[in-house]
């Protein structure tokens, strides 16, 4: 795993077991006073907590230390169970002691059974906890989400040597779907890979010789949009930000085009979720049957349309919307291909025949798109981000660089959609618009752009 990432799902963990050993705490001392259980085991009455209030300030900041201490957090992901157990109740044991030792210090009238529950209470919690993530993390789903897919490009020997390494943290989430022999191989079958495979990134391990070779091949990554690290030395890029790393213990530059995993990042992912989430629980019951009811009385066929499309970094996802067009409109799109009024793969028309009377007013308002709030809750989408093209579009592309529009998670709305969309008949100008988008991407453009789509929608600028 990157160094980066490895920092960012420690302060994650971090982060969640402070909040758990605080609950802990709370919840421990809110039982043990409670006037029913003191009348029940005829306990001695306590004082109110908010006397102790002042133990979570030590105890925040200090059990997320004490379990990295204990290389808590250096685990691997799948480790034994046993061994999570063993560092926690190492960890455990080492905080309850210190927490004595305060409350000895203070000569505060503190309860020290308190202290036990607390400890045991907060083993099974944050047991309970690493548990749902190796379950989360094992599902279908947590894999797709977890699994890191690479091509090697080097000589024989330094790709071999490579995938050994992978091999043996496979459980981590690495995985080699193709290997590109500089021998062998000219580096211009890069591309080809790229787009036959839906990797995250590519490894580049060769010696002095093939610097060349190397050279070309982090440029056909710049032009996909996808990360290249070299586990070499500096070349000189057109676009591509550079940063240092460390990759199964030896160091790399990791040549970037899109956002670096950070807090901003995480943050987003959050959002993504909740806001989804909240969406659905909050609009579903007022729009699934009334639409739904209505679709299926207006015009034969299904309620829901379902097709392929390029995900992040081209992998083909199921995108879900409620249907709009008669059901056979796919078999009669090349009949009107005559008629498109967008330049370059993807189709566009104002008054396209095939849109069913309710399908103008779902498109209209967008709410047609409301479905694919179970896309970003599957993850294969986020609330902002690059509009998801058919598989069949992509495949059209004549410049490789507007790929990198495929290197982020594809979302509901972008600047195209906030920006005059039905304006735009060039797609050039599409992609320029998504690609700036990635170049400066925020959490605080993703609020903007979620803030100026709401005007979009309630007046009705929706799509063609």
């Amino acid at each position: 795993m990157l160094r980066r990432d490895q920092q960012i799902r420690m302060q994650l963990h971090q982060l969640v077991d402070a909040c758990i050993f605080a609950f802990s705490f709370w919840l421990t001392y809110a039982l043990r006073s409670h006037p029913d259980i003191v009348e029940q085991f005829h306990l001695v009455e306590i004082p109110p907590f908010k006397g102790f209030a002042w133990l979570l300030l030590i105890i925040i900041p200090a059990a997320p230390l004490v379990l990295e201490a204990q290389r808590f957090y250096e685990r691997p992901m799948f480790c034994s169970r046993f061994v999570t157990a063993w560092q926690l109740v190492k960890g455990c044991s080492i905080i309850g002691v210190g927490l004595v030792l305060v409350l000895f210090l203070s000569k505060a009238p503190f309860s020290r059974i308190v202290v036990v529950w607390f400890c045991l209470g907060s083993f099974i919690l944050i047991f309970i906890k690493e548990e749902i993530l190796r379950l989360v993390y094992a599902s279908d789903v947590g894999r797709a989400q977890m699994i890191r897919r690479f091509v090697l490009v080097g000589t024989s020997k330094e790709t071999a040597r490579m995938k050994r390494d992978l091999s043996a943290r496979a459980m981590e989430g690495f995985e080699v779907l193709a290997e590109l022999n500089l021998n062998e191989t000219p580096v211009e079958k890069l591309a080809e890979l790229l787009h036959e495979h839906s990797v995250n990134g590519v490894v580049l391990n060769a010696k002095h010789a093939y610097f060349e070779q190397v050279e070309a091949a982090i440029r056909a990554c710049e032009l996909e949009g996808v990360e290249a690290w070299l586990v070499a030395d500096f070349f000189n890029t057109q676009i591509s930000r550079t940063s240092f790393d460390n990759f199964c213990g030896r160091p790399v530059l990791v040549f970037r085009t899109t956002p670096e995993a950070s807090w901003q990042s995480v943050l987003k992912q959050l959002i993504d979720f909740v806001g989804a989430l909240a969406l659905l629980v909050i609009t579903g019951p007022l729009l699934l049957l009334p639409i739904a009811l209505l679709i299926r009385l207006t015009s034969p066929g299904p309620v829901l349309f379902r097709q392929q499309r390029s995900g992040l970094n081209g992998r083909p996802f199921t995108i879900f919307k409620f249907r709009t067009m008669v059901t056979d409109a796919e078999q009669r799109k090349h009949e009107l291909q005559a008629m498109n009024e967008m330049t370059g793969p993807v189709f566009k028309m104002t008054a396209d025949p095939r849109i069913t009377p309710i399908g103008k007013i779902l498109r209209k308002f967008s709410i047609d798109e409301f479905p694919q709030l179970l896309n970003v809750l599957r993850g294969e989408m986020s609330l902002v981000g690059p509009r998801p093209l058919p598989v069949d579009e992509v495949k059209r592309f004549n410049d490789l660089a507007h790929r990198r529009r495929l290197s982020v998670k594809p979302g509901l709305t972008c600047l195209w959609q906030i920006s005059g969309r039905n304006n735009v008949a060039d797609f050039n100008d599409w992609v320029r618009l998504d690609l700036e988008y990635i170049d400066n991407w925020s959490i605080w453009l993703d609020l903007r752009i979620l803030f100026r789509t709401v005007p979009v929608v309630l007046l009705g600028s929706g799509a063609k």
